[in-house]
């Protein structure tokens, strides 16, 4: 294991583990509608009628936020584990950006199944993400037990802190204007290995590289072996490795970048430390 306490902490955390799906009172039809669009940003398909039975069924709908359970009240080592992480990277972005831009600091809420967001509703099946509404990275951790179960990738710490370093990557396209202005180009809604959706995910891999590059000299990783669980992590969530799992393997639909993109993305980072390299 990594030896994130070196790292100082100082993370925006919020705990929300043990406190049940909450949706603040939203009906089943209304929830349903929100999780059926969240779903179908990340290239997700799901029917709200479906949603809304599943719903219905689990009693999500309506349920309304509960108090934490005891297992996961007080401060934990992963709610310090991920302090540190989020910690880091405001310190690095705050001094890389170096006035081109005013870094607000994002804020990271750990959940399990459900949570609300300003985007609608935060699960467990979208995976980690970023909201750009409220500024806020949503983390499920038991995300990483499925990466590894079906993708083949390293729920190991390093993998860990590399997503919550690409959600940051998001954060910093937010705050620089580049995430608008990607988004609201009418081409944004192509798919492919080129796409611009594609090519937003891929500078969001190339500045988590950046990150790790930035506390190389700082005694966290005991070897260099250990940043392998990141590059496994980043060649997981490709597009083909998923899509691998369903028998068919198709780029024009792709808009996450394949695993051989993603890893070269985050080793341009890695092994360059220039926010130059990370251009879209």
């Amino acid at each position: 294991m990594a030896l994130w306490d070196k790292l100082g902490g100082g993370g925006n955390i919020e705990d929300r583990r043990g406190m049940g799906a909450s949706f603040f009172g939203l009906g089943g039809g209304i929830a349903a509608t929100v999780i059926a669009l969240v779903l179908g940003y990340f290239g997700i398909s799901a029917d709200p009628a479906l949603v809304e039975q599943l719903l219905s069924v689990s009693g999500l709908a309506t349920q309304s936020e509960s108090s934490q359970s005891a297992e996961f009240k007080g401060v934990d080592s992963y709610e310090t584990f991920a302090s540190n992480v989020i910690g880091s990277t405001d310190r690095f972005w705050t001094a890389a950006l170096n006035g081109q831009a005013a870094y607000t600091k994002p804020r990271l809420v750990l959940f399990r199944d459900a949570t609300q967001s300003d985007c609608g509703a935060a699960t467990s099946d979208v995976g980690p993400h970023y909201c750009p509404v409220d500024q806020t990275i949503y983390l499920d951790e038991t995300f990483f037990d499925v990466l590894t179960e079906r993708y083949g990738g390293s729920k190991g710490d390093v993998a860990q802190a590399y997503v919550m370093a690409h959600e940051v990557g998001h954060h910093v396209q937010k705050v620089t204007g580049t995430m608008e202005k990607v988004q609201s180009d009418p081409r944004y809604q192509q798919t492919g290995s080129n796409s611009l959706s594609v090519r937003l995910e891929l500078q969001a891999d190339c500045y988590a590289g950046l990150w790790a590059h930035s506390i190389k000299g700082a005694g966290v990783f005991e070897s260099d072996q250990e940043i392998k669980e990141a590059i496994d992590a980043a060649s997981a969530v490709g597009d083909d490795r998923i899509q691998s799992t369903t028998g068919s393997v198709n780029p024009e639909t792709w808009t996450h970048g394949s695993s051989e993109q993603r890893v070269e993305a985050f080793n341009r980072g890695w092994t360059s430390g220039q926010l130059s390299q990370c251009t879209l």
